[in-house]
């Protein structure tokens, strides 16, 4: 073979080696731009999250896009096919699609963080897998030594989901030690420690998702959630109250104006969102049905914990 053959033929090999590129990117464009419905969400052909970085090339962070987006729709389609009964393959691909996303774009921060909670809860609402959930927030730690953010979500997870409040603990010292974490992380330790599953070390949870929100999602739901133990907090005391009364009296008050008469309240109590609390026939306490703060939390069920 001369030389003038040889070349040419190494000319039409580094063309085709550059349309072939070409074309994988332009696929993963295509895709993000018109994500492709899952007809059958069971089938993932390509699982190694290194592979597929080099197929993407420099279009990597783009697919990321398209497999967040699938993994959300395969997470959503799942849910809405489950049932309390049913136990499905408990989203036995959610945690590939996240691993994908995250190999793509190892910085995609929603990725770790809201797919943690994905695969936390427990089925049918996710897939009951707070180890995966931690080995994919360990993912983001390798990448991302001084996102403290998801030492503190590890420590989420051993709280709602593990009960493991020791191991919170330990997830939100090592998240107080990464140069520039907040302050509030070694409190939030400590209180783990002492008082893991009551209603304050829970509202702490939540004031510190509040402060750490990166999102507007985060931010609502955690002022949503922090109102909910205000409410909980004002019932007591509001029990506290009628009870007191009953025992004085002899008489259980059914109405708030017999307790306004006798000047133990001010007047008829309202609920954080400005509706009326709801005194029962049986004198107790109770959120009204038109707020906006029911269902409130049932710390005896863990109920405290994030919804996916």
């Amino acid at each position: 073979m001369d030389a003038k053959t040889f070349t040419s033929i190494g000319g039409v090999a580094l063309v085709a080696a550059v349309l072939l590129g070409g074309a994988v990117q332009i696929q993963a464009a295509r895709e993000a731009r018109y994500p492709p419905r899952v007809e059958n969400p069971q089938i993932l052909y390509v699982r190694s999250g290194s592979v597929l970085r080099r197929l993407a090339g420099a279009y990597a962070p783009l697919a990321a896009d398209v497999y967040w987006i699938r993994a959300i729709q395969y997470y959503g389609g799942h849910k809405l096919r489950q049932g309390p009964t049913n136990t499905g393959d408990s989203y036995e691909l959610l945690y590939p699609l996240l691993d994908l996303t995250t190999s793509l774009d190892r910085h995609f921060n929603i990725a770790y963080r809201f797919g943690s909670i994905f695969l936390s809860e427990p089925y049918p609402n996710g897939a009951a897998r707070p180890d995966l959930a931690i080995k994919l927030l360990e993912k983001g730690l390798r990448e991302r030594p001084g996102k403290w953010e998801y030492l503190q979500d590890i420590g989420f997870v051993h709280y709602w989901y593990d009960h493991d409040y020791r191991a919170a603990a330990d997830a939100f010292n090592r998240a107080a030690d990464v140069p520039g974490a907040p302050w509030w992380l070694r409190s939030l330790a400590a209180t783990t420690v002492a008082k893991g599953g009551d209603r304050q070390s829970s509202r702490l949870m939540w004031q510190a998702i509040l402060q750490s929100a990166e999102v507007d999602f985060q931010r609502k739901d955690a002022e949503h959630r922090l109102l909910q133990f205000r409410a909980l907090d004002e019932i007591d005391a509001l029990q506290r109250a009628v009870d007191a009364y009953a025992t004085r009296t002899g008489t259980r008050p059914t109405e708030w104006t017999a307790l306004a008469r006798a000047g133990v309240l001010r007047g008829i109590p309202i609920d954080p969102t400005g509706e009326p609390y709801l005194l029962t026939s049986e004198g107790k306490v109770r959120l009204s049905n038109a707020s906006t703060l029911g269902p409130l939390p049932d710390e005896s069920t863990s109920d405290a914990r994030p919804p996916a």
